[in-house]
């Protein structure tokens, strides 16, 4: 009796451990599971504990809230001037509605995937291929937008789309180089003129200048000489009216008159005596004897000029 009492005891221990494990849920951080009663939706469990109905609940989905990314394989895509080229990408999304995740579709992101593939062959074959390389954030903008509004009714938020690689064949990135390499030596061989261009103008603004600076230098020097000769003729009339001066005073003065006389006697014999040295033929004045007469006159003229002075 006694040993059926402890079977029958340890058959409810373990039919109540196998109840708790059937009906306790731990929920891990930054996730959602969906519980059904009965086969219909009836709740979505957030992280921590949660007790659920023995044999009428159970645990449908589980979902991460987690960012995902989602590798999009490489699809051939057709520009919009008709060259293949291969593109592939990133995709992140986010769960939203774990309920709308569960039964708005059966794999979103496979879905989300496939949609991504078609939406960006659609966006390559808008432009051309030289502009796949420049607009590439335009492209995923554009792919991220289509892609929020199809994801909606699903319970999924498409936050970005990345663009990993464009191979063009193999044939146009050969011209591709050809064009760039053209390219570069274009604008060497321009900045190589512009260069000489500005070298030149910086020649011809130089001898500009040094030619201005040479003429400005001339015309300052001959300013100055004017200037210097025009103070040493003041300089001299005004050193011989002084002299002038002092010989008119000194002429007024007592033995002045025969002073000047003598003066002029002595300049007259010495410069008639330079005009017989200086050749054989000269006009020899006609009253040439009369010295004293002429004396008399330059003594006048002294005394005159003495007077006036005063």
């Amino acid at each position: 009796m006694e040993i059926a009492i402890l079977v029958v005891v340890l058959a409810l221990v373990a039919l109540v451990i196998f109840v708790i494990a059937r009906t306790a849920v731990i929920v891990p951080e930054q996730s959602a599971y969906v519980i059904e009663r009965l086969g219909s939706y009836s709740r979505s469990l957030r992280a921590g504990f949660h007790i659920l109905a023995p044999f009428i609940e159970r645990v449908a989905y589980k979902h991460t809230l987690k960012e995902q990314a989602i590798d999009i394989s490489e699809q051939v895509c057709i520009t919009r001037d008709n060259v293949q080229v291969g593109v592939d990408g990133v995709l992140y999304m986010q769960v939203m509605d774990p309920r709308r995740a569960s039964y708005g579709i059966m794999d979103y992101g496979f879905a989300i995937g496939q949609l991504a593939q078609t939406t960006m062959r659609s966006e390559v074959g808008k432009i051309d291929l030289d502009r796949t390389f420049e607009e590439r954030g335009a492209i995923n903008r554009a792919v991220v937008d289509e892609l929020d509004k199809a994801s909606e009714p699903w319970g999924v938020k498409v936050l970005r789309y990345e663009i990993s690689n464009i191979r063009p064949p193999s044939d146009v990135l050969t011209a591709m180089e050809k064009q760039m390499r053209a390219e570069r030596e274009k604008r060497a061989v321009v900045l190589t003129s512009e260069g000489d261009r500005d070298a030149k103008i910086n020649e011809a603004e130089g001898e500009k200048q040094r030619v201005i600076k040479e003429s400005e230098g001339a015309r300052t020097k001959q300013i100055n000489e004017a200037q210097g000769e025009a103070e040493a003729i003041l300089a001299v009339a005004a050193a011989t009216a002084q002299g002038l001066n002092e010989i008119a005073r000194a002429a007024s003065a007592e033995g002045g008159p025969e002073a000047v006389r003598l003066r002029i006697a002595e300049q007259y014999v010495a410069q008639f005596g330079q005009l017989a040295k200086e050749g054989n033929t000269f006009v020899v004045p006609a009253n040439l004897s009369d010295l004293a007469s002429m004396l008399t006159l330059a003594t006048t003229i002294v005394k005159d000029d003495g007077a006036n002075a005063r």
